[in-house]
């Protein structure tokens, strides 16, 4: 897809390009997130988790899972001619958190993931783009037999504003992905709208 606009005197003007993280806890689904909407191969920094990690890494609830981030996934989605969203996903792990406040500079929004299966795991990311001012929209990762809550529901059990989007998605889905994505970057223009019409 481009990345450029074509004004009508034929000079090319580069889209409006924006910096949207994807977080959230271990074994969340922000790699197949950022996988399933790239538009690019994505780039990924996966290791195999190996028995050096064993009481230094939680894996209770992901126990299947063989592979971890280790610094970032990241890819791109042109929405259209005049915008173009690169996806960073963060490290799930504790032991990565150092990367978070590199990552989120100059990102104007984030998605944090969660699983239902593991809510209390989503309070960190929660507090971290709360406490930096970073807004930020809650895609609760449907995964096959995790239980199942309204949004509101949700919204309660993070103790979120009234404001903060929540909406049920599946990260393998590229759709659904791609939802998520819209409606973060709607929740970001009506802020901006809002704190412009209060100036």
């Amino acid at each position: 897809m481009e990345s450029e606009n074509f004004d009508p005197s034929g000079t090319p003007q580069l889209a409006a390009s924006v910096k949207i993280l994807v977080a959230g806890g271990f074994g969340v689904g922000k790699t197949t997130m950022v996988s399933a909407i790239s538009e690019v191969a994505p780039l990924r920094t996966e290791e195999l988790i190996t028995e050096v990690s064993t009481g230094i890494d939680d894996l209770s609830g992901v126990e299947q899972k063989s592979t971890t981030t280790v610094a970032l996934d990241f890819g791109r989605l042109t929405i259209d001619r005049e915008l173009v969203l690169y996806l960073f996903g963060t490290p799930g792990q504790d032991r990565f958190w150092f990367l978070w406040d590199e990552l989120a500079r100059g990102a104007l929004g984030a998605v944090v993931l969660a699983d239902t299966r593991r809510l209390g795991n989503s309070f960190a990311s929660v507090d971290f783009f709360e406490r930096r001012g970073l807004p930020f929209m809650v895609g609760v990762n449907c995964f096959d037999g995790a239980p199942r809550y309204t949004n509101d529901e949700v919204r309660d059990a993070l103790d979120l504003d009234s404001a903060t989007p929540v909406m049920l998605c599946d990260a393998r889905d590229r759709g659904s992905c791609k939802d998520v994505l819209l409606t973060l970057v709607e929740h970001l223009i009506q802020r901006a709208q809002r704190a412009h019409a209060t100036t």
